[in-house]
């Protein structure tokens, strides 16, 4: 039986989606399908030798880029299994990853794709396709993904109460790409402005599998929940009345929390714990240089919004772009600390560096040549320096002050304080005291042990 090997470096600590529906339907197909999480558990070297192909998933920057430093192992153990990568950020890499010896890359509705390649490699050992790229965006047949061969639940991100309960989590998607056209989104260059729902017999199915695994918790990971608000409603009423003690979390854009406002008590009362809204600057010139949709106000009005029907929000941030200074960042937290949200903040949040990768809309601002460096491809993005060079070395520190402080078990109120002194020395001023904030708090409002990477 032709065998293949299905493999996920990182999803910020999800159970992975991608990687189980495809297995599904090679499965389906009647191949034998191996599938392993890399993040949690090690590859074994038996699984890669056996293996008729190997497929990398590669849904994120991060999960890319540890791909690519598992290549040279996977060649070296099984040098004849052709090397497939599937994911959103494929075709987005798809001539530094086929430069390290990967034939294959397809983004977009893989699935499909995918089963009919490893269909002709069975049946024609020796016809192998030419190494190509292929962005697929047809609407296909989905099936419920294959969770069986996934770790335990057990090992993945959980939810944490304000009372510091836990909840073991469960990852689905309701659908997949974006309708907008954020300049920074990776999704951008290959969805263009669409996106597919995934049906709702299909979500609940792959939901009801995981609260057979112990999920109490699910996380849905559309990038936008509220990009076909009709098909979001039908899935969250079908899921709270199957499963009603059931909490959930979704990612939402700035403009549709306004737009789809009514629809807020709905969430609430299907169980939603947790919004996500991609905030990225509170600067409206930076907004509109990413081309967000949403300008401060916008986010202001929103925050009101989620706080009058009680649902928490989980901000992101992209803060260190080329346009912010060292006075705009300092002001950038002090608004958020006025704003009563550092318990709501994931710390990584304030140290992103925007990211750049090949075929990004970012590179068609006019202003690029002033700040714009090579294409790094062992980084997977463009190398830029910041106008004022003192706004990189404050990247670097406040980084490190995360890093450091996630390990010691910092409290985010403490790390927010050590970010807001290391600020104002940069400035060559003294910190002013945050009153409210003096005394490092506990996080009040539900969170998700992974941190926002990228």
């Amino acid at each position: 039986m032709f065998r293949v090997l299905l493999i996920s470096t990182y999803e910020l600590g999800r159970p992975p989606f991608g990687l189980a529906s495809a297995g599904a339907q090679l499965q389906q197909a009647g191949f034998s399908v191996h599938m392993v999480d890399a993040a949690i558990t090690p590859v074994p070297d038996e699984l890669i030798a056996g293996a008729n192909l190997i497929g990398l998933y590669v849904p994120m920057h991060t999960a890319t880029r540890l791909a690519l430093a598992m290549l040279p192992r996977l060649k070296r153990i099984n040098p004849e299994a052709p090397l497939v990568t599937f994911g959103l950020y494929a075709p987005l890499n798809a001539q530094w990853l086929q430069r390290q010896g990967v034939q294959y890359c397809i983004g977009g509705e893989f699935e499909r794709s995918l089963v009919a390649l490893v269909t002709h490699l069975s049946q024609n050992p020796e016809s192998i396709p030419q190494p190509g790229c292929q962005v697929v965006l047809d609407r296909i047949p989905f099936l419920p993904p294959l969770r069986n061969l996934l770790p335990p639940l057990e090992q993945y991100a959980r939810l944490i109460l304000p009372d510091g309960s836990q909840r073991l989590t469960g990852y689905t998607e309701a659908s997949r790409g974006c309708k907008h056209h954020c300049r920074h989104c990776p999704i951008v260059p290959v969805y263009h402005g669409r996106f597919r729902v995934v049906p709702v017999e299909v979500v609940l199915a792959d939901i009801a599998r995981q609260v057979d695994m112990g999920a109490r918790h699910i996380t849905f990971g559309d990038p936008d929940f509220f990009n076909g608000p009709g098909h979001a409603l039908r899935v969250v009423k079908a899921l709270h009345q199957q499963f009603p003690g059931l909490s959930y979390d979704v990612t939402i854009k700035i403009e549709h929390l306004l737009k789809h406002r009514h629809l807020l008590p709905v969430l609430k009362q299907t169980g939603c714990a947790l919004i996500t809204a991609a905030v990225e600057a509170l600067d409206n010139r930076i907004l509109a240089l990413l081309n967000k949709g949403h300008t401060r106000e916008d986010f202001l009005t929103a925050l009101a919004l989620l706080r009058a029907v009680d649902l928490p929000l989980n901000p992101t941030f992209v803060p260190f772009t080329p346009w912010l200074t060292l006075a705009g960042y300092r002001d950038f937290l002090a608004e958020l600390a006025q704003l009563g949200l550092v318990p709501n903040i994931q710390p990584i949040q304030l140290a992103i560096r925007l990211l750049i990768p090949d075929k990004s809309p970012l590179l068609d601002l006019p202003d690029t040549a002033q700040w714009l460096g090579p294409f790094r491809p062992e980084l997977l993005s463009y190398a830029w320096t910041h106008p004022d060079p003192r706004m990189d070395e404050l990247q670097q520190g406040v980084l490190k002050v995360v890093q450091e402080g996630n390990r010691n078990g910092e409290s985010r109120t403490a790390l927010f304080l050590r970010i807001w002194e290391l600020t104002h020395s940069y400035l060559g001023e003294d910190a002013p005291p945050l009153p409210d904030l003096e005394v490092p708090q506990p996080v009040t409002v539900p969170y998700l042990t992974e941190p926002w990477y990228c």
